[in-house]
This record gives structure tokens, sequence and C-alpha cells, in this order.
């Protein structure tokens, strides 16, 4: 085989490196919390050697902001005609996301210690979560509906719901999302 062929396959082993380590990173975190993850036991678990995931990722963080960042684009968005049924949805998944096994340790990795990578994370998952929330308001102008300024949800839905993941305050549910979708309408 040529190296033309390569360039052009699709997939092949690059795809299966990266979803066996990715599914690796999830079980370890699932199995032993993000504090326990080292490379070495992700390369082990995946079945590479740890010189690829160094080579791949340089650093657990890094690795892990980017488990992240593609869980995040893998999530669909769908328009149910309502604006405040989508927002609840979208509420609803960024809960789960958070809460799910590993979730905050994503969000941190991707917000990590380093100061000029803190700032580009940050960036980057502010990005993420507005043209998320963005896709939600389109939908609704595209109904004639006149939506809340992004802003306004990310100060009213998203952030106190990551913040009462990170820091475990009591009675975070989806009961409690909704709540906050249904306060932002009664402002």
């Amino acid at each position: 085989m040529n190296v033309e062929s390569r360039a052009r396959r699709p997939g092949g082993r690059s795809a299966r490196v990266q979803a066996a380590v990715h599914r690796a990173v999830t079980e370890l975190i699932g199995e032993r919390g993000a504090d326990q993850l080292t490379i070495p036991a992700v390369a082990e678990r995946a079945g590479v050697n740890p010189t690829t995931v160094y080579r791949r990722w340089g650093t657990l963080p890094a690795l892990l902001a980017d488990i992240a960042a593609r869980q995040d684009a893998e999530t669909a968005i769908s328009s149910s005609g309502d604006l405040r049924t989508d927002l609840k949805s979208y509420a609803i998944r960024t809960l789960d996301d958070l809460s799910r096994p590993g979730g905050v340790a994503f969000f941190r990795a991707e917000v990590s210690a380093d100061v000029d990578e803190r700032h580009a994370g940050l960036r980057e998952c502010l990005r993420r979560c507005t043209d998320r929330i963005e896709v939600i308001l389109d939908a609704s102008r595209d109904r004639g509906e006149r939506p809340p300024p992004p802003e306004r949800i990310l100060d009213r839905v998203v952030a106190p719901l990551y913040f009462r993941v990170i820091f475990s305050v009591p009675g975070t549910d989806e009961a409690y999302a909704r709540a906050l979708v249904d306060d932002l309408f009664t402002d």
C-alpha cells in the first residue's frame, strides 16, 4: 500500500487508537475516579503504548479536554417547536453531561491550571456552549419568537448548573434544571 492510499483511508488505525483511548478513559474514570487516572493506565486499558498517548495528546488534561470537546460535538440538538421545552432539554443534557462519571473532570481539564491553557479552554468551552444555545435560539427566531439573549441563558441556566455540580450542591437534579428555565421566562 502506498502513502497516498493510506492518506485517503477513512478511519484507520488512528481512529481506532483514538476510540480505544477515549473508551479507556471513560471506563477508568467510572471505575476509579478521575483523580486516579494516569496515562500509563489509560494506555494499558486501550491496548496501546503510553508513548502513543503522550505523542498524540501530550498530557492527561489535554486528553480529557479532547474527550470533552468530542462528546459535546456528538450531542445532537433537536427542536421540539417550543423554546421553553428546548431549553429545558438543553439544561437537562448539560446537567447529565456534568453529572456523568468524569463529567466535572472533563470540564476541569478544559479549564486547566496553566494560565494560557485555562484562558483558551474557557473561551473554547464558552464558545461551544454559546453555539449550542444559538442553534436553539435560531430555531425559535425562525418560528417568529423573541427569545432571551444567549448571555441571559448562560447566566440564569447554564452557570448555576455548572456551579452546583462542581460544588456538589444537594438538589441539583432535573427538576432544578427545569425550574431554572421556568424562572428565565417569569422575569
